[in-house]
This record gives structure tokens, C-alpha cells and sequence, in this order.
């Protein structure tokens, strides 16, 4: 780490060392992918991991779901199988969204009828928008499918200053969900 020295002077000698950090106190990484099944859905007993490898196919069937293109294509989907002892509570997929000019990182959960169950930001590497984080913003997309517009000003209240971040919130449970399907996780 390359760090910056200035002597402040006077009868005490001080030194400031600046060190380069964060760009934003809004950036960072929040929880790990593997940690997002039991945050989600926090009754689960049993979580599965697996990792299904993007194919052209899988892109075509994705596409076709959600009837455009993702601002973002992932290599591979992270999907987690979540029961609570035999019954099946849903899926955990992980996916990326462009916001304004990076990709926030999600953790969507989706119930067995293909609606939103909770959602998780595991990272946010953009200045500005950070407050897509909070449950309390995060809290609205629950129940949503993907009948629902998922926009700011239609069915998602906006934060003043993150519009791009909302609307990538959006793309993201509505790509979750898109992956599930495409991969006949759900019908």
C-alpha cells in the first residue's frame, strides 16, 4: 500500500500518514455468497450449492424469459437449493447488475412460485447509491414476479440520487428469476 507522509510541524513533530482506502464509504463487500442462503431465508436446515456454467443456450433461454438482454452476463450462476428438513423453500441465485458504472453484486431469493423472496447486496462498487443495501429499500421487492415492472416511480419507490441502482436492483430479481426458469429449477 503506498502511503503519503506530511509533517504537520510544531513543537509536537506530528506526522500524517494518508493512505489510500475505499473510494467510498458506500462500496465494499457485504457477505459471501455462501452466507446469503441462511441470511435469506433464515429457517433453512439444508442448502445445496451448485454452479451451472453459462452456455449459449442458457443465454438464449434467459433472453427469452426476460424478453431483453441483461446489462451484465455472467460466466456461471452460483444457485443454492434452500429446504427447511424435506421441504423445498426456495432458491438463492447470485447474480450482477450494472449500476451506474460497475457491477453490484446480488444474492436474489426466490420462492418455489417464482416470486421474490428477500434480496441481499453481497457487494456494491459504485460511489454513489449505496442505501440499495438497506432492508428497509431491499423490503418492497418481496412477493414481486416478473409480471411486476420492478422500475422506480411504477412499483419500486426510488432513492434520491441511486435511480441506477434501483433500476439495477430491479434487473436483478427479475434475472434471478430468469436463470431459475431457464434452467428448469422453475417452471
Amino acid at each position: 500500500m503506498i502511503s503519503r507522509r506530511r509533517f504537520l510541524g510544531g513543537a509536537t513533530g506530528m506526522w500524517l500518514v494518508f493512505r489510500p482506502g475505499p473510494t467510498s464509504a458506500q462500496e465494499g463487500a457485504f457477505l459471501r455468497p455462501e452466507q446469503s442462503p441462511r441470511q435469506l431465508f433464515p429457517g433453512a436446515t439444508e442448502v445445496q450449492a451448485r454452479t451451472v456454467p453459462v452456455t449459449d443456450e442458457l443465454r438464449q433461454r434467459i433472453r427469452a424469459v426476460l424478453g431483453r438482454l441483461p446489462s451484465y452476463w455472467e460466466l456461471e450462476y452460483q444457485i443454492f437449493t434452500v429446504k427447511r428438513d424435506q421441504t423445498l423453500l426456495g432458491f438463492v441465485v447470485i447474480v450482477e447488475e450494472i449500476g451506474k458504472h460497475r457491477p453490484i453484486t446480488f444474492a436474489a431469493g426466490i420462492n418455489t412460485d417464482a416470486s421474490v423472496h428477500d434480496l441481499a447486496v453481497l457487494a456494491y462498487r459504485e460511489a454513489y447509491g449505496g442505501e440499495v443495501r438497506e432492508g428497509r429499500f431491499l423490503k418492497q421487492y418481496q412477493g414481486k414476479t416478473l409480471a411486476a415492472p420492478l422500475m422506480p416511480y411504477r412499483d419500486i419507490k426510488n432513492i434520491s440520487g441511486a435511480t441506477l441502482s434501483v433500476e439495477a436492483t430491479g434487473r436483478a430479481a427479475r434475472k434471478a428469476i430468469a436463470v431459475l426458469r431457464a434452467t428448469g429449477d422453475l417452471p
